[in-house]
């Protein structure tokens, strides 16, 4: 990941570059710290992480704005980094079996989005669309690595609450899939 400071846009190496061109870098995301903490709430991955606790977490994390309508990640693509949203509203899709996006659910402030492919590297599950205009932070894996590194008490209450969130979704999978099972 490197910053152009020309253009002000964050650009990623390989398959992420094109993520966020064009996309309105806000920088990092201290400023965002009191809005990251009025929707704490709804943020299952920071529960309970302190005010200081944000704001050392949003010195590892750039923000953006982009425009409604815009895709911010790519279903199939490979992914290192997780989106937190600020404001805005993002839908989240799926290509269904006849190659058409398929709406599989909805996001807005306090949801993040693309942890799994932060952990490991692989190809995104879905694809993720701004419906209006919307900020996000991201968290790559090089700057969860120098957490780990700088705070290793936050890195491992990050890391802890991601794989309690993976778990989570793991669990609401699995509980669909035996749904369906048993419709047929």
């Amino acid at each position: 990941m490197s910053a152009d400071t020309d253009t002000g846009v964050l650009e990623f190496e390989g398959a992420e570059k094109s993520r966020f061109t064009g996309f309105e870098k806000l920088g990092k995301a201290l400023p965002f710290v009191e809005r990251i903490y009025e929707i704490i709430d709804h943020i299952h991955l920071f529960s309970g992480f302190s005010q200081a606790d944000v704001a050392s977490l949003a010195q590892h994390m750039e923000c953006f704005h982009a425009p409604a309508g815009r895709e911010i990640i790519r279903e199939g693509e490979l992914g290192d980094f997780m989106l937190l949203l600020l404001d805005g509203s993002i839908e989240i899709n799926k290509i269904d079996k006849t190659g058409l996006p398929q709406r599989i659910s909805l996001a807005g402030p306090g949801k993040t989005l693309g942890e799994m492919s932060l952990i490991d590297g692989e190809p995104r599950f879905a694809s993720c669309v701004t419906l209006e205009p919307t900020t996000f932070a991201v968290l790559d894996r090089a700057a969860l690595g120098q957490i780990l590194a700088i705070e290793p008490h936050l890195g491992i209450k990050v890391l802890m609450q991601m794989l309690v969130l993976l778990n989570q979704r793991l669990r609401d999978a699995g509980k669909r899939l035996v749904q369906a099972l048993e419709l047929d």
